[in-house]
C-alpha cells in the first residue's frame, strides 16, 4: 500500500500511487481532522491598509495566481499522508522549541496542514498567526479558534504594514515560502526585529538543486530563483541572529505516469511559470529519460534556524 509523496507545493495525488521510505506503511483512507474548510469574513482578517486595495508586486501576483488555482485541491494533496506531516511537524516543533502559550506566526501558512502539532501548544487566547497572501488558501484553514488567519505577505509583516495582535513573537515558521520573498535582507531584518530574546525563526526550504525527476528547464529555473540555505543563514546573521543549518531527507518512490500527470497539473509553483506547450515538452522529456515504472528520489530539506540572543 502506497502513501503519497511530499514535495514543494500542492501535489494532488492518490494514496495507492506512492511509497515513502522514511515512515513505513500508510492507511489508504485516513481521517484528516484538518480538512474542514471555512470561509472567512472580513472580521477574521487583518489587512495592511483598511478600506483600500493594495497592488501586489508582479512576482507576488504570479505566486498568488498559482495558489489561488490549487487552493481547493491543496488539502486533498496531503490528506492521506499523515506520516509525512508528522515527520515534518516533529522537525519544526523541535527546532522552534515551542512552549505552551508562546506567540507564534506561520508565514506562508497556506491551508494550515502543518499546524496540527503547533496548535497543540496554542490556545484561543494565544492563537497561532496564520499569515498568507492567498485568501483562497486561508479559506481552507480548519475552523479552530487556536488559528488566526491574516492575509498578508512576509514583506508586509516585516515592514509593519499589517497590524499583528502580538507586539513580539516567540517563534516564526517559514516553510517552503522563502523563494517567494522579495528583498530578503530587509524582510529577514524586519522579522528578526519581531522576536523576543530567545525567539526563533525557522526557515524550511528545498535546496536549489533538486533531485526530482523533472525536465531540465524546470530544474534550472527552480535553482535560479531559490536561495541557498547558507544565503538564508547569512541574512539571519546580518539581522543579529545566531544560526544553525541542518538537513533532513525523506526517500520517495512514485508511479512514473502519475508523476508526469502531476507535472501537467503544475503542482510546483515553478511549473506555473511554463506554458502548456513547454509543460507538454517537459513531460515528454521525462518519459524519454525514465522508462522505469516507478521513480525513486530523495526529498531533501534544509532547516535554517535563527535565534535572537
Amino acid at each position: 500500500m502506497h502513501p503519497q509523496i511530499p514535495g514543494e507545493v500542492g501535489e494532488r495525488g492518490r494514496g495507492h500511487l506512492y511509497t515513502v521510505g522514511a515512515a513505513g506503511g500508510c492507511r489508504n483512507s485516513t481521517p484528516n481532522l484538518w480538512r474542514e474548510s471555512r470561509h472567512l469574513s472580513g472580521s477574521h482578517l487583518l489587512s495592511s491598509e483598511q478600506g483600500t486595495t493594495r497592488r501586489l508586486p508582479a512576482v507576488t501576483q504570479r505566486a498568488d495566481e498559482h495558489y489561488e488555482k490549487i487552493a481547493s485541491q491543496y488539502d486533498d494533496t496531503w490528506a492521506h499522508r499523515p506520516e509525512y506531516l508528522s515527520w515534518m511537524s516533529d522537525h519544526c516543533v523541535r527546532r522552534l522549541d515551542m512552549v505552551p502559550g508562546g506567540q507564534v506566526a506561520d508565514v506562508g501558512a497556506g491551508t494550515g496542514l502543518l499546524l496540527g502539532r503547533l496548535a497543540e501548544e496554542a490556545s484561543p487566547n494565544k492563537p497561532i498567526l496564520c499569515i498568507d497572501p492567498s485568501q483562497s488558501m486561508l479559506d481552507q484553514l480548519p475552523d479552530d479558534p487556536r488559528l488566526q488567519p491574516i492575509r498578508a505577505t512576509a514583506e508586509d509583516v516585516a515592514a509593519g504594514r499589517v497590524a499583528l495582535p502580538y507586539e513580539k513573537l516567540d517563534g516564526i515558521l517559514i516553510k517552503e515560502t522563502i523563494h517567494h520573498v522579495t528583498g530578503l535582507t530587509q524582510t529577514m531584518q524586519g522579522l528578526a526585529d519581531l522576536l523576543v530574546p530567545g525567539g526563533r525563526i525557522l526557515v524550511v526550504s528545498l535546496p536549489p538543486r533538486l533531485e526530482y525527476p523533472l525536465f531540465q528547464a524546470a530544474l534550472d529555473r527552480f535553482a535560479a530563483h531559490h536561495p541557498e540555505p547558507e544565503t538564508i543563514a547569512d541574512k539571519m546573521r546580518a539581522a543579529g541572529l545566531e544560526t544553525e543549518v541542518s538537513y533532513e531527507e525523506y526517500p520517495i518512490t512514485v508511479d512514473r505516469d502519475h508523476w508526469i500527470e502531476l507535472m501537467g497539473r503544475q503542482w510546483m509553483s515553478v511549473l506555473h511559470s511554463f506554458s502548456d506547450d513547454e509543460i507538454a515538452a517537459g513531460q515528454d522529456e521525462v518519459r524519454q529519460r525514465h522508462s522505469e515504472r516507478e521513480l525513486q528520489f530523495v526529498d531533501r530539506f534544509a532547516f535554517v534556524l535563527g535565534i535572537r540572543r
